[in-house]
């Protein structure tokens, strides 16, 4: 009788620390994953940072050319214009 009391509490035991082994293996997996995704969602973020950069970069050089432009038509005075593009013809 006694023998299998000592059977059953090693088999309990046996079972508990499976039990543990079992817990601490899903942790180790639950953290590898979280690692992952936190990876993941950084280089998402850094790739998206890129993204909006170079939109922006784009937009500032479409606002500088426009500005100059703007700022070139108010300036540029129609006559003298023509007499350097003649003056240039000529030198040809």
């Amino acid at each position: 009788m006694r023998e299998g009391k000592d059977k059953v509490a090693e088999i309990i035991a046996q079972a508990e620390k499976r039990g543990q082994q079992i817990i601490e293996d899903a942790k180790v997996q639950a953290r590898l994953e979280a690692d992952k995704v936190v990876a993941g969602a950084k280089a998402e973020i850094e790739q998206e940072a890129a993204r909006v950069k170079e939109s922006l970069r784009e937009r500032v050089a479409e606002l500088a050319v426009a500005g100059a432009e703007k700022i070139l038509r108010r300036e540029v005075d129609v006559r003298a214009h023509a007499e350097m593009l003649s003056t240039i013809k000529q030198d040809l």
